[in-house]
């Protein structure tokens, strides 16, 4: 294509001037007539000077849009086309055309480059600048970034500038939103004046590149550039390393109180009571906390301290003890006092498990005698034994006199007693004996257990007691079977009224035979951990799984107890599966396995290259 030889700077021209514009002259060295162009909406462009319709109107008088303005052939611009009047200098529909078509100039020619957001016509003349929708600039004025509807007047070639949205801006500087660089027409109808910058691109920064690109260019080359940097700095080794073990925490107290108010038992009204449930805990009590006579139930430590110092295993009979003209003088010394006795004979040999046969089941005070010489020379040595023995079991507000109780000065308290109780149960043969209905020992032959409460709600021991003193007492226990558990209830009721033995021993049996009836009511299976959520798996890389116990955890006991509670968990490795067990849960001497439920999900790359020790 030609190229146009400089033109003089253009003069400004007066608003009348401007109304009835001069014949059109051409410039010296330019083409008289350029190639011509057909919108879309069909009409063509005329000269070089020539102002095309908006979308499709024919060359006409200047008018709204369809209407053209006339030809001009002045240096000056033409007056600015509002919204209405005439549209940019070259027709185009909403889009570009293709290189070559009609409405473009000639294929490899950089000036004429079609706009964006409508075509571009070739190129008119050096320095002219196409008008935005509805307004003018002055024509000398220096073109700035123009605003919404503003245009640069006409400048020399290579100076023009692209519009922002219709305005101009300086050569080869790509606008924004519709804004076009030197050479080409801009979105919206704004044209910048001679040279060959591209077409204007939404979103494009000043130097031609767009942001948005350019941002995440930054972003990438950041990534590229670390994982190259992990890869030479051994991410083999990364991807390679052992998993962190993942860490469980759970919610479960180490203790729990059974849901519910406390249970109200029948206690008795007079003297004092005691009940303990071996492997749940004290059930209550009541009465009088002060010692007082107890009686028989001395007997229980006389025969503590003999299988304590001499044991007896399974069905051994231990060592034999020889009746004395002593123990017999002291046997007869105590039948005037309506003491409990067997008969005995000089010579007479008894085993130690018949002398402690004898000694709790018709509660013979001179077998206690005898047995306390045999153990440790004298009475009163051994009475010494039994208060130590005391002392160790924790038993504060005992006070032993004599190995038979008989006197009013040996006293204790039903806790006390209950403690006692507990210590001699474990001894087996001790167990067996107070169980017995009856026995047959020598001399006196049969011999019948008066507790008649055997057998009666449980009942398998400990030891009666009465005197006119210490009324009706008795150290009782006895199995309770439970949720599949069976549990040894010790108890004591002592100080029952009664003007005789036989009287006060049915009064203290009444009373244990209501705590017991009540005790079976009460103590029940509760529910002390549901199968809820009770805690977390977490891996080193965050994924976590729900822990919970695979059944719920019940216990036996009552309303208001209070139940130790131990958690014991396991490793569970760098992650876990479902359904794998992590832990167990026990109370009561009951256990339940906690489990995830659900398996958590593998590390990602990115983790593992990335994670620090």
């Amino acid at each position: 294509m030609p190229v146009p030889a400089p033109r003089p700077p253009a003069t400004p021209t007066s608003e009348s001037a401007q109304a009835e514009p001069p014949p059109t002259t051409t410039p010296p060295g330019r083409a008289t007539t350029p190639p011509a162009s057909t919108s879309a909406g069909g009409s063509r462009s005329g000269g070089p000077s020539a102002r095309s319709g908006t979308y499709g109107s024919p060359a006409q008088a200047p008018g709204t849009y369809g209407s053209t303005a006339p030809a001009q052939g002045r240096t000056s611009e033409a007056p600015a086309p509002t919204q209405g009047n005439t549209a940019p200098p070259s027709p185009g529909t909403y889009g570009s055309a293709k290189p070559g078509s009609p409405g473009q100039g000639p294929k490899d020619d950089p000036s004429a480059r079609a706009g964006i957001y409508g075509s571009a016509a070739p190129q008119a003349r050096a320095g002219a600048t196409p008008a935005t929708y509805g307004s003018k600039a002055p024509p000398t004025s220096p073109g700035t970034y123009g605003t919404y509807g503003s245009a640069a007047p006409a400048q020399s070639r290579g100076s023009g500038q692209a519009g922002v949205y219709g305005g101009a801006a300086p050569a080869k500087t790509s606008g924004t939103y519709g804004g076009a660089a030197a050479g080409s027409v801009v979105a919206g109808g704004g044209a910048a004046g001679g040279g060959t910058g591209g077409s204007g691109v939404r979103g494009a920064a000043a130097d031609g590149r767009p942001r948005r690109r350019r941002g995440r260019l930054v972003g990438v080359l950041v990534a590229v550039v670390l994982l190259l940097g992990l890869v030479g700095g051994g991410a083999g080794v990364q991807l390679t390393r052992a998993l962190p073990v993942a860490t469980l925490a759970t919610t479960v107290a180490a203790s729990m109180r059974i849901p519910g108010e406390a249970p109200s038992l029948p206690w008795p009204e007079q003297g004092s009571a005691e009940l303990m449930i071996e492997g749940l805990g004290r059930l209550g009590g009541s009465g009088r906390e002060d010692a007082a006579p107890i009686g028989s139930v001395a007997k229980v430590m006389t025969a503590y301290v003999i299988l304590r110092d001499h044991p007896l295993k399974g069905d051994e009979e231990g060592p034999s003890l020889t009746v004395t003209a002593a123990d017999v003088a002291d046997y007869n010394s105590r039948i005037a006092s309506n003491q409990s006795l067997v008969p005995v004979q000089v010579g007479e040999k008894l085993t130690e498990r018949d002398a402690i046969e004898a000694l709790m089941l018709p509660s013979a005070n001179n077998i206690a005698h005898q047995l306390a010489i045999w153990d440790a020379g004298s009475e009163a040595a051994f009475v010494d034994k039994m208060n130590a023995a005391a002392d160790e079991l924790g038993m504060t507000d005992t006070k032993y006199t004599d190995p038979s109780g008989y006197l009013p000065t040996t006293i204790s308290t039903a806790s006390d007693q209950v403690k006692l109780g507990r210590a001699a149960l474990k001894m087996e043969v001790f167990a067996e004996i107070v169980a017995l209905p009856d026995a047959r020992i020598p001399v006196a032959g049969k011999i019948r257990n008066y507790n008649d409460l055997l057998g009666v709600e449980g009942v398998f021991g400990i030891k009666t007691g009465s005197t006119d003193e210490a009324g009706g007492n008795l150290l009782f226990s006895a199995y309770l079977t439970v949720g599949g558990r069976k549990l040894t209830i010790v108890g004591a009721v002592f100080n029952q009224p009664g003007l005789h033995t036989p009287e006060q021993l049915a009064n203290v049996n009444r009373e244990v035979k209501a705590l017991l009836k009540a005790v079976r009511q009460t103590v029940k299976q509760y529910t002390l951990l549901p199968a809820d959520p009770v805690g977390e798996v977490r891996t080193a890389w965050g994924a976590t799984s729900t822990v919970r116990p695979v059944k719920p955890l019940q216990v036996v006991g009552w309303p208001g107890l209070t139940v130790p509670v131990k958690v014991t968990t396991s490793a569970p490795g760098a992650s876990v599966t479902a359904g794998q067990a992590v832990g167990s849960v026990q109370a009561s001497g009951v256990r339940v396995d906690l489990r995830a439920d659900s398996a958590t999900g593998d590390p990602s790359v990115w983790w593992r290259l990335t994670r620090t020790p």
